[in-house]
């Protein structure tokens, strides 16, 4: 039974891809900073699709600690999944260094720095799947979230570049950009019903992603033509709309 590692067990897409990959026979690992509620869900998954699954307690911000949270995986996963992620305020005081770091090593250095444990051992064990979860926020940097965004562009030019360097030993790296998602994270927020995916629709998009081994993703395809045309604005006109 293949295992996979869901990294940020606790969102809700983190849930959606556990009970997705487990109603297919995989064995699951989650892993979050609430170790409480990363064995809750591995209880729930067992019961629910009668595989195995464990609860495992992970700071992506603890860089010091991802080598020995992989050796203290019981079984060591065949797909890693990168679902960790921090938005923060969308606009943020430039002189505020503790959310800006935050925003940055939640969604860039710490995803880079357990990425690069696993890449590792895929490379001696000579086979492994890596997928991450970036943002079109990364395709283009705009006023009302440029942080994130920078972090996020950040993230896929890293997977691009770790897809390339494995390549040649036969392991894949997916780039996933979702789009708008419905999670307790937008519940507030006016999100365009065309361009927002449900967290099911981004796991069955992810699963099947995976299995065909594609390169980068964007969950609803308007995605792609959309962002296609933001990145092709000239820059002299782009900055003048203050999106």
């Amino acid at each position: 039974m293949q295992n996979v590692l869901i990294l940020g067990g606790g969102s809700d897409l983190g849930i959606a891809l556990a009970r997705k990959y487990a109603s297919q026979q995989f064995s699951i690992s989650v892993a979050g900073r609430n170790l409480p509620e990363m064995e809750k869900i591995a209880a729930d998954l067992e019961i629910r699709f009668n595989v195995q699954a464990k609860g495992y307690e992970f700071d992506v911000c603890d860089f010091k600690s991802h080598t020995e949270f992989y050796k203290k995986l019981e079984i060591k996963p065949s797909i890693t999944i990168c679902v960790v992620g921090f938005m923060g305020n969308t606009i943020i005081d430039l002189e505020n260094l503790p959310d800006i770091l935050q925003v940055i090593n939640t969604n860039y250095a710490g995803p880079v720095s357990i990425c690069n444990v696993i890449a590792n051992q895929y490379s001696l064990s000579g086979s492994g799947l890596i997928i991450g979860i970036s943002s079109v926020a990364g395709d283009r940097g705009r006023a009302t979230n440029f942080i994130y965004g920078s972090a996020k562009a950040g993230f896929t030019a890293y997977l691009s570049g770790l897809r390339n360097r494995l390549y040649n030993e036969k392991l894949h790296v997916l780039t996933v950009k979702p789009g708008f998602m419905y999670t307790r994270m937008t519940q507030n927020l006016q999100l365009p019903t065309l361009l927002t995916a449900t967290v099911d629709q981004v796991a069955t998009s992810i699963y099947a992603a995976g299995l065909a081994k594609k390169n980068i993703i964007y969950v609803k395809w308007f995605w792609r033509y959309l962002m296609v045309i933001i990145t092709t604005i000239p820059e002299f006109i782009f900055k003048k709309l203050h999106i």
